[in-house]
């Protein structure tokens, strides 16, 4: 199973391994956004989409425990609970939390991304991983194989960072991504003037008017969106 564009949040108040653990992450290939506490991380859920969640456990107002019970009220999306306590007791309340998996620190990063890679080798393939596509006008773009077609099928070449940009703005069709957002999902030395030259260059792809662009939309003064048929 490739990890290639699955999206973690990172939930720690400890900012230098937070920092650490998405510099890892981005280098295995994974888009990381990162979250200080669980306000925080209540903010990015409602926005964004992601396929795994690492939560520290000693957190300032809202424990990750308490954290977790709460999310599993709505959501069933994978967790790994991180803790500087051992305790099997500690342990055992996570997982009777919902927890899918429990690594106590310090730990081997290399160890963290094999218990993801093992957690997201577990979790059932929806309908939309399976066939979703988005239908833009003379091509389209399969989220699941990272292709762009023709509608005759022929490849059209695309980057992987444009493969990202697609997946990413595409698994959240109309909704208004910030340049800002968006070059911290895609990471490896992206900044918001990297994410405008690299839309520009897409809409060339894309449009039958890239000046006048239908599907791949700017926002005036908020960032970019995708609108299929």
């Amino acid at each position: 199973m490739t990890v290639s564009n699955k999206h973690i949040l990172v939930i720690d108040d400890d900012t230098r391994l937070r920092n650490l653990l998405q510099k890892f992450l981005r280098e295995n290939n994974f888009l990381v956004s990162v979250a200080k506490d669980a306000a925080d991380a209540r903010d990015l859920l409602k926005s964004y989409q992601f396929d795994l969640l690492i939560v520290d456990v000693m957190m300032p107002n809202e424990t990750g425990f308490e954290f977790l019970s709460r999310l599993r009220q709505d959501s069933d999306v994978p967790v790994i609970m991180l803790t500087a306590m051992g305790e099997v007791s500690d342990r055992i309340i996570g997982l009777e939390n919902g927890a899918d998996d429990y690594l106590s620190k310090p730990f081997e990063p290399k160890e963290l991304v094999l218990r993801i890679a093992n957690i997201l080798r577990r979790v059932p393939k929806n309908n939309f991983d399976a066939d979703f596509k988005l239908n833009l006008g003379l091509c389209v773009y399969d989220i699941q194989k990272k292709e762009l077609l023709t509608k005759k099928g022929e490849l059209i070449h695309i980057t992987p960072v444009e493969q990202s940009l697609l997946s990413i703005l595409g698994a959240k069709c109309g909704q208004v991504f910030s340049r800002e957002k968006l070059a911290e999902m895609l990471g490896a030395g992206q900044s918001p003037r990297s994410i405008d030259v690299q839309i520009t260059r897409l809409r060339k792809k894309i449009e039958q008017d890239s000046k006048n662009p239908r599907y791949l939309q700017t926002v005036r003064g908020k960032g970019y969106m995708v609108l299929p048929e």
